[in-house]
């Protein structure tokens, strides 16, 4: 994952946080440890696609909020 898309993703995770009434800080917080884990996960891999990116993401968003993590993996059904 690069930064570029560990921005675009933080910002995406953001708006659905906000979406979903949690406060700012904690979100952010929640985010940034969801998002190096799940880059730590996906290190190992040569390629990645972007179902692969999702799921590592919110399999770690689901540890610490399962709204956000259940909305983030499934946002292109629900809307």
């Amino acid at each position: 994952m690069d930064s570029s898309t560990e921005k675009s993703l933080k910002k995406e995770l953001k708006i659905h946080a906000r979406a979903l009434d949690i406060p700012e800080g904690s979100a952010e917080i929640f985010i940034d440890k969801s998002l190096v884990a799940a880059k730590k996960a996906l290190a190992k891999h040569k390629f990645i696609t972007d179902q692969d990116i999702i799921r590592a993401v919110a399999k770690e968003l689901k540890k610490y909020h399962a709204d956000l993590a259940y909305v983030y993996s499934n946002y292109d059904k629900i809307i």
